[in-house]
């Protein structure tokens, strides 16, 4: 069943005490962008029409019809059509994606999630992706995910905050009882709009970061936490 949400926003009710990480796929686990923006260069050779670097970037964060209509530049077409093109793109990514091997991992994930796991918290996914169970299976990672949020999970995508409060309702937590990992302003509306604590990743998550950080290399459960504690310290929330 899809499910669908109400926004809530609890940052004035921020828990430091974290009970799960929650991931977001593209750009945070696995550079996958490159193999999107491939499938759709794919389709628009074969429907002869122009696909930029600049409607590449505006996909960022979104579902495929949103994509579609991005890569159409808002032009109007049939849902019947509307669903053979995006069915037309996804089987050029399933085709790319048996290239994707374990060492495409992002680096500082895998140390993160174990350390999270071996802490006792519970690790989730909250992706926009409808691929996001192959990807993840892809780089041998399913196994450490107690939680699986994709594009067929709930009714509204990122930016609303639905697909991250569906994660945290299945695990039996609150929103202030998680982080969020992104690197996508859609992505990082939605967790703060469901009053997660987030956590922005490189340049492009747009502003609200609790904490930012360049890359996952090296970051620790304990330095997330130290973060926390300073972020609450300095502003009290």
């Amino acid at each position: 069943m899809i499910a669908r949400f109400t926004s809530t926003n609890n940052h004035s009710e921020m828990n430091l005490e974290l009970h799960a990480l929650i991931f977001d796929l593209d750009g945070v686990i696995v550079h996958t962008p490159e193999i999107h923006r491939r499938s759709w260069h794919r389709l628009a050779e074969e429907l002869h029409v122009p696909f930029t670097e600049e409607q590449h970037y505006r996909m960022q964060g979104l579902v495929r019809r949103a994509s579609l209509d991005v890569f159409l530049n808002g032009a109007p077409i049939s849902d019947e059509l509307a669903q053979q093109y995006m069915d037309r793109k996804n089987s050029f990514f399933v085709e790319l994606l048996r290239d994707l091997k374990p060492d495409a991992v992002c680096p500082g994930i895998v140390p993160l999630i174990s350390e999270a796991r071996a802490a006792g918290l519970k690790v989730a996914l909250g992706s926009s992706s409808q691929n996001a169970r192959n990807v993840l299976a892809a780089l041998q990672l399913l196994p450490l995910f107690d939680m699986v949020a994709d594009g067929n999970t709930v009714s509204r995508n990122k930016p609303a905050p639905d697909i991250f409060l569906w994660v945290a309702e299945q695990l039996g937590i609150t929103p202030a009882q998680a982080a969020v990992f992104e690197d996508s302003r859609a992505g990082m509306q939605a967790a703060l709009t469901g009053g997660f604590w987030a956590v922005g990743i490189g340049g492009e998550h747009g502003p609200g970061a609790h904490i930012v950080v360049s890359t996952l290399a090296g970051f620790t459960l304990s330095a997330l936490r130290e973060q926390i504690q300073y972020f609450h310290e300095k502003t009290g929330k």
